[in-house]
């Protein structure tokens, strides 16, 4: 039991933090807090936020946003406590190892995983929808059988063969922008800058010129009547909502694998991450308010909900629609981005603590980045976003998002008691009252999600602790 528990000091995490890894410091203030919104903006606006006010909220997926909001905004207090402390490539999973030891790292670890993998693939087939239906606007036209998953999940039928062959543009997408992240972070950062700026300013035109279409007869009911069945409206709906579209906030967890390549991490990274998180709270609850008023609801269950709303408008607003679908699919872009360079640095962190194979830590003699692990999460990414439906992706990434940032919380309570003396150049306020509110608020969003995506995520984590058992245990650098 003790060496399933056993930690790494806080003396290491600087000394590693300080060494020479290969990885380059290239990032500023600026850099983060457009990487922050670069992965937060993105398929929570234009394309979760209409899947979820069709099947769980209705109108009031306006109040899950919120919801959703503040349980971040806990975690996101927490995050900057440890990224000032800890500025160290692996995120979440060296947090908790050095305040909760190494097996619950390595689950966390795990985890991350699952959640960026499967995050870019979610917000890829999200673009593809959107790409489609561009490409379509400008008379061409992509079958489905080359645009759309061979399988779906449909609920009381299970698992069905669609005849589609593959999501070939979610394909092309991932493998495209795994060839940027290989050539450098500097390099990906500043396409990031240039999508975030339009994304940004296209949201704030549909919010601008889209109030004056709001039907308020949309908004009512405002909290649609539960259908009898836990998570489908009325307040249980409002909760399982907010599970669901949490997926939205992934991104100021992915900003904290950027720590190693941040110039002044102390300072820049509690900055990144709570100003991002600030905007981006600001503009979904924003976004959610106007769609649902522009379209009923019960229209909104597609791939690309804010195009259907500037079509309802009708020609008022049509000059917007090739504006919006330009946004999301720049918005879309930047949060692939910044999944996938989240992964490769987590599995740069577990190989350097002995976890994983030392060949998944390789830095590139040239461009300075993981390349090999970068590769991996791209290709893996690709097949995933090829072949399943985004309901399912979008599912598995929120309830992995909400159990990373529930033991992040935790551990600032646990290495508060353990090394209160520690330096900390930010210091999260009302401890213990703000992680705890962090743990209860994303304990209870799991809690409502949909009991397949539990099953999905204890199958997950059942493989990860043979993994660990039969490869980890043994090499971690901790026991030798």
């Amino acid at each position: 039991m003790n060496q399933l528990f056993r930690k790494k000091s806080l003396e290491s995490l600087l000394f590693e933090a300080n060494s020479e890894s290969g990885l380059k410091r290239e990032l500023t203030a600026r850099n983060l807090i457009a990487l922050g919104v670069g992965a937060i903006i993105g398929t929570g606006i234009f394309v979760l936020t209409g899947t979820a006010a069709a099947n769980y909220a209705g109108p009031a997926i306006i109040l899950s946003f919120i919801l959703s909001g503040i349980g971040c905004v806990f975690a996101g207090l927490c995050y900057a406590e440890f990224a000032s402390m800890i500025p160290i490539a692996g995120s979440a999973y060296t947090y908790s190892y050095a305040s909760l030891g190494e097996f619950i790292a390595w689950i966390i670890g795990w985890d991350l995983i699952l959640e960026y993998l499967f995050a870019s693939s979610t917000v890829a087939v999200g673009w593809s929808g959107y790409f489609v239906s561009f490409l379509h606007d400008l008379g061409i036209h992509i079958p489905e059988q080359l645009s759309q998953a061979p399988f779906d999940h449909i609920a009381g039928q299970g698992w069905v063969a669609t005849g589609s062959i593959m999501n070939f543009p979610a394909v092309a997408l991932v493998l495209l922008i795994t060839s940027l992240l290989v050539v450098g972070i500097k390099e990906s950062s500043r396409v990031n800058n240039i999508i975030v700026f339009i994304k940004v300013a296209v949201i704030l035109l549909f919010i601008g010129f889209g109030i004056s279409y709001i039907n308020v007869e949309n908004w009512t009911p405002f909290i649609p009547e539960n259908t009898g069945k836990f998570g489908q409206f009325g307040i249980s709906g409002i909760f399982t909502g907010a599970g669901v579209i949490f997926f939205a906030y992934i991104g100021f967890d992915a900003l904290s694998t950027a720590a190693q390549e941040t110039k002044n991490p102390q300072r820049d990274m509690p900055k990144g991450i709570l100003i991002s998180l600030a905007i981006c709270t600001i503009l979904y609850v924003a976004v959610s308010a106007v769609l649902t008023g522009m379209v009923n609801y019960t229209e909104l269950n597609i791939p690309a909900p804010i195009a259907l709303a500037i079509d309802k408008a009708g020609k008022g607003l049509m000059w917007l629609r090739p504006f919006i679908k330009i946004g999301a699919l720049a918005g879309l872009t930047s949060v692939v981005l910044v999944m996938l360079m989240g992964q490769p640095r987590i599995f740069f962190a577990m190989a350097k603590d002995g976890l994983l194979p030392k060949s998944f830590a390789n830095i590139h003699p040239k461009y300075g980045t993981p390349y090999l692990t970068t590769l991996l999460t791209g290709i893996t990414s690709a097949i995933i976003a090829g072949i399943l439906p985004i309901d399912i992706l979008g599912e598995l990434v929120s309830i992995g998002t909400l159990l990373a940032f529930a033991i992040v919380c935790a551990s600032v309570i646990v290495l508060r008691k353990t090394n209160p003396d520690a330096p900390r150049s930010f210091k999260t306020p009302f401890v213990p009252w703000v992680p705890l509110g962090g743990v209860i608020i994303c304990l209870a969003q799991m809690a409502a999600l949909p009991l397949d995506t539990w099953i999905r995520l204890l199958g997950w984590m059942a493989i990860g602790i043979v993994i660990y058992f039969l490869y980890g245990r043994k090499n971690s650098l901790l026991k030798k």
